[in-house]
């Protein structure tokens, strides 16, 4: 577990770095090598339930969605759907786990967010307009059962969940704000970094259950 856990560390560095200051083979090379290594260290766990192999199946969708972001710009409607099928995973897992709850303040502040950042985007999307909002409201729903997850039954677990769904959103804002509207010098690494941190601590959930 250890190897493991240093080579995702040291693989996700390598990441990152490359998207702020590295060579463009290194960004490609050492993203999917992550993700890859991410889906060996979740495969360790002590324990996987039947939803736990939904992480799994997310980290592959997110795989083979960021391979379809390196091909021309028409494959990036089936790289969104890729990401959204990724979410999707992700928060019926999450959901798994949950008791029968609802505290309004989460949806409705997840939804003014969501608005704002369409808001930004929303003249500049042409005809990725309809499949950028439904990812980004996937991604919402995603993290709003993180919340309420935490909110409910507040444990090491649910605080993983709830972090490493907050920070895949945050990236996701950072990305499409930024390659819509305003690009500045280190979009690409904080992306970079929200994105590795965000799969990293929901498969650190796995190892916490």
């Amino acid at each position: 577990m250890l190897w493991s856990f240093l080579a995702v560390l040291f693989s996700g560095w390598l990441y990152v770095d490359a998207s702020y200051r590295g060579p463009q083979w290194q960004r490609w090379l050492f993203k999917p090598v992550t993700l890859l290594l991410l889906v060996a260290w979740a495969w360790q766990a002590p324990t996987l339930n039947t939803t736990d192999y939904l992480i799994l199946a997310g980290l592959i969708a997110t795989l083979v969605g960021d391979a379809l972001t390196l091909l021309p710009r028409q494959q990036m409607l089936y790289a969104l759907g890729a990401f959204f099928l990724s979410h999707l995973l992700y928060t019926i897992s999450f959901a798994a786990h949950m008791t029968m709850s609802f505290f309004w303040p989460i949806p409705v502040t997840l939804l003014v967010i969501g608005v704002v950042v369409i808001g930004i985007i929303w003249s500049k999307l042409e005809d990725l307009r309809w499949p950028i909002c439904t990812l980004i409201g996937m991604t919402l729903v995603m993290n709003w059962m993180a919340a309420e997850n935490y909110f409910f039954r507040p444990t090491d677990y649910s605080f993983s969940l709830l972090v490493g769904a907050g920070l895949l959103l945050l990236g996701n804002i950072i990305w499409f704000i930024t390659h819509y509207r305003r690009r500045f010098s280190a979009d690409s690494a904080i992306v970079a970094a929200c994105y590795f941190a965000g799969h990293f601590m929901i498969v650190r959930s796995l190892w916490l259950y």
